[in-house]
């Protein structure tokens, strides 16, 4: 689809609205191989070169990110270290603005789809989705094993809740290391269901958010991959 062009490379990041005319102006622009002058003319993204180099995620971001510990899922600066530190300072300017899809602690590590998408966040968040997310955890110690009917029920209502949890697959790895497979994702989720029956989080990874997985990321790596259809 057409946009505006000063729209158009605004949105991709690459300055203001002010500051993409000036880029413009200064014939850095080319339109379908052409040099574009006008602000105002419509173009497609697959158009558009700027010094000879394509727009960058032209259709919309969506990128594969390995969160590692101790940085947060936020905006806000006052919160230390962010996930946003760790990602090229382009994609911060770019509207609608990046975010991850749902968080995960400060503490823990693994999977994040990031996008500036707002429509596919919130279907991929929706509790009516269903979209799987699997969790690799070790305990303080050996879970009993009738945690797994206990996490599959759909009854267990955490503290301060006014609706169970969804049905969740408990796999007992054995010793105190777990795999829990969720299709919602709430408040420090995990950690509050299996502090409900007394066990402690120590540590918990991400391995999986529905069709994706990391592969071969190392922490705080990404790479770009294709939204679900």
């Amino acid at each position: 689809m057409k946009r505006r062009l000063d729209q158009l490379l605004a949105s991709s990041g690459l300055g203001s609205r002010s500051e993409v005319k000036e880029l413009i102006q200064r014939r850095r622009v080319t339109v379908a191989g052409v040099i574009e002058r006008n602000p105002a003319t419509k173009a497609a993204p697959a158009e558009v070169l700027v010094d000879g180099a394509p727009l960058e995620f032209p259709d919309g971001l969506f990128v594969l990110f390995h969160k590692p510990a101790g940085c947060v899922c936020s905006h806000d600066t006052r919160e230390g270290q962010r996930i946003y530190d760790l990602l090229p300072p382009r994609w911060l300017a770019r509207n609608p603005a990046v975010t991850s899809v749902g968080r995960l602690d400060r503490d823990t590590t693994g999977l994040l789809l990031l996008t500036d998408d707002t429509r596919l966040v919130h279907r991929l968040t929706s509790p009516k989705h269903h979209v799987d997310k699997v969790y690799e955890a070790t305990l303080d110690r050996a879970p009993e094993p009738g945690l797994i009917e206990a996490f599959a029920s759909g009854t267990l209502l955490l503290a301060e809740e006014e609706k169970p949890c969804a049905p969740a697959r408990l796999v007992l790895r054995g010793g105190g290391e777990i795999e829990l497979t969720l299709t919602e994702g709430r408040f420090h989720q995990v950690k509050r269901m299996f502090a409900h029956f007394g066990y402690e989080v120590r540590r918990l990874h991400r391995s999986r958010f529905g069709e994706y997985t990391l592969g071969d990321l190392a922490p705080g790596q990404w790479r770009a991959s294709r939204p679900p259809a």
